[in-house]
């Protein structure tokens, strides 16, 4: 079986809340240019255009975007639309509220709470959606997020959004969001060269409650919102070569091995690479393999804290 024959079905699927979507998903954000939102070259549309579309046919079916993802010249949103409307009735198209941009580019501080509801339409909006399926509060480094994720769940209440999640939050945030709302998914920076014993310990929370658990930058390490890393340490490398796979194929499925609620949202404007990535839910690692990789992650700086 070559890499162009393997679908996103070889990862398994998961449930966000009654949804079913495979484990290996498609994050949009790098869609918008060579780097991360309004820095560097904005890729050819077209080619963004045949990513999603080939995304689809690969069998994904869970994309994961926000309205505060673009460029000069794209929108992500905007792209999902043109792509893939009207949309597959199987399709799970998740976005994220909480930080904003204005049209330059610039960041604002957190949305407030009463804010919160013109960027759910905004995305409704751009999309061409009349409700949305699952929305992220993205935390702002607030101490608590009561306010915020009222405000959704308010929203969810009124008929514009299906699911909630929560991103970039520590273990009491999910314990207060759980007491305004059902939780079906949590976003977090999560990377196998990258310890982070609170990001463990919200893992194994969303576990005991059922929640899909979703890494981001797992693939790009410390290069983050830049895109795939090209540091990978020795633990990475022996493996990939082991498995005639590349080390980012390895980092996917190390994060897909870490229970069976957690899902891989790889994103990429490379036709290639998006094979590659799915190909990668394919991939199946030695009980020895995971105990040397989770040993080099335990030799990580544990001490980063997750970006806006």
């Amino acid at each position: 079986m070559t890499a162009e024959t393997i679908t996103a079905d070889a990862s398994g699927t998961w449930e966000l809340g009654d949804l079913p979507v495979s484990r290996i998903g498609f994050g949009a954000m790098r869609l918008t240019g060579s780097a991360a939102f309004h820095l560097g070259t904005p890729s050819d549309r077209q080619r963004s255009l045949a990513v999603l579309r080939k995304a689809v046919e690969l069998g994904v079916n869970h994309i994961d975007t926000a309205a505060f993802y673009f460029s000069s010249l794209r929108s992500a949103n905007e792209l999902i639309n043109s792509a893939l409307s009207p949309y597959p009735d199987d399709l799970v198209v998740v976005t994220k509220v909480g930080p904003y941009r204005d049209y330059y580019g610039e960041w604002g501080t957190s949305a407030r709470p009463d804010q919160l509801r013109g960027h759910v339409e905004e995305n409704l909006r751009q999309l061409g959606r009349d409700h949305l399926d699952v929305v992220y509060l993205r935390r702002m480094r607030q101490d608590s997020i009561a306010e915020h994720f009222g405000a959704l769940a308010e929203l969810r209440e009124a008929g514009l959004i299906r699911h909630l999640g929560i991103s970039a939050v520590e273990p009491q945030h999910l314990t207060e969001a759980l007491e305004i709302a059902p939780v079906v998914c949590v976003q977090n920076r999560y990377a196998v060269d990258r310890a982070d014993p609170v990001g463990d310990e919200v893992l194994r929370l969303c576990g005991e409650h059922g929640i899909a658990f979703v890494p981001f930058y797992a693939v790009a390490g410390e290069a983050g919102d830049q895109g795939a890393t090209t540091a990978h340490d020795d633990a990475v490398l022996s493996v990939a070569r082991a498995h005639g796979a590349s080390p980012a194929q390895v980092r996917i499925a190390w994060t897909l091995h870490q229970g069976p609620h957690v899902l891989a949202i790889p994103g990429t404007g490379n036709p290639g690479h998006l094979v590659e990535n799915v190909a990668a839910g394919a991939l199946r690692l030695t009980a020895e393999e995971l105990a040397r990789l989770g040993e080099a992650r335990t030799q990580a700086d544990g001490g980063r804290r997750t970006s806006p």
